[in-house]
């Protein structure tokens, strides 16, 4: 066990800990236009660069680092690099393939000056740096061509590649933990974590490992089909430091499955939902005060031990939620029997 993951556990025996909130919400905020995303370095990118958010760890870090600060601030005990498209896949989109280790190096030593002298000013609360690993722009599980269901356009190996340089830049930068967050497809999520173990062997060192899915309907399901158990068992082996779910929801729409998920895991459970369902014109209108007064049912039912926001949440977010629950007990993580656990798209359960 690493010195990082024996205190994290150690703080999370004794209260629930607070996520950040959206760092895309805050930078939209800022109205910068194409001249502010390219910077000097990139004036003359033959691609269009407004949007690229992960770029601003370059070009805007300022910003960035008044982000990181503003969560910090409202009660953040953990918060994310700025990094969730920062993959030779997704960069593609930009032409920015080759940035790719840089923009983690580099956005993880922002997070950390910022997470770091908010530790010197209150040592005991220790603030901590989560690496953030999106879920790819493309899909292992899925065709993309509907008139071709055995196509891909990617495969397996390209999209660990792809993993492995992201996380060698976050370990370099000197991230505290992993956040494989947003995960849609069970084998995108297979493909970084396959990743990060055989990137730890290789380095002869183990950081802690969050994973965050995203459902996608009423139901319960990934978009590539699996329920929330067989998510689970899907991942259950690499023994994360905790796992949960985040984005597609608001709380209230999230309540049922982060109770199913209480249940089964025999880890910390996490939840960042966004705030709030987005409305017509695609923005998230919950109150700071409303959310928090939801997700604290949620510690409340003792279903929780981490806490955050995700799109459309805000500093007063974290602030309200961070208030909300720092009286609430944790989550007591429960010991199921030990069975035969395989998972296609449903569990299958052996019985004793």
């Amino acid at each position: 066990m690493t010195d990082i993951q024996k205190q994290l556990e150690e703080i999370l025996e004794k209260r629930l800990m607070i996520l950040d909130g959206a760092m895309g919400t805050m930078i939209q905020r800022y109205h910068l236009q194409e001249e502010d995303y390219r910077g000097r370095e990139f004036l003359h990118h033959p691609k269009e660069l407004k949007g690229h958010h992960d770029l601003l760890s370059l070009t805007q870090p300022k910003i960035i680092a008044e982000i990181h600060r503003a969560y910090l601030d409202a009660g953040a005990d953990i918060i994310e690099t700025n990094t969730f498209n920062s993959n030779a896949i997704s960069l593609a989109d930009y032409q920015m393939e080759a940035l790719a280790y840089r923009l983690n190096v580099d956005a993880v030593k922002i997070a950390k000056k910022e997470a770091n002298e908010v530790t010197k000013k209150n040592p005991q609360k220790p603030r901590f740096v989560a690496g953030s690993i999106g879920p790819l722009n493309k899909t292992l599980s899925l065709s993309p061509d509907v008139s071709d269901p055995s196509f891909r356009s990617i495969v397996f190996d390209q999209a660990v590649a792809a993993y492995m340089e992201q996380i060698r830049g976050l370990i370099d930068g000197g991230v505290d933990l992993l956040l494989i967050e947003t995960v849609f497809d069970t084998l995108n999520c297979k493909a970084a974590l396959f990743a990060a173990e055989s990137y730890f062997e290789r380095i002869g060192k183990k950081i802690p490992i969050i994973i965050s899915g995203t459902v996608s309907d009423k139901a319960g399901r990934l978009l590539s089909g699996q329920t929330i158990e067989a998510f689970w068992i899907s991942i259950s082996h690499v023994k994360p430091l905790a796992v949960g779910l985040n984005c597609a929801f608001g709380a209230k729409q999230m309540r049922p499955f982060i109770e199913e998920l209480s249940k089964i895991v025999n880890c910390y459970i996490s939840c960042y939902p966004n705030a709030g369902l987005p409305n017509q014109l695609g923005e998230y209108d919950e109150s700071a005060e409303d959310m928090a007064k939801c997700v604290s049912e949620f510690a409340h039912s003792g279903w929780v031990n981490i806490l955050g926001g995700c799109c459309g949440t805000t500093p007063a977010h974290i602030a309200a939620i961070a208030k909300a629950v720092e009286d609430r007990a944790p989550r007591h993580i429960p010991q199921p029997p030990v069975l035969t656990r395989l998972a296609g798209l449903e569990p299958f359960i052996m019985a004793a």
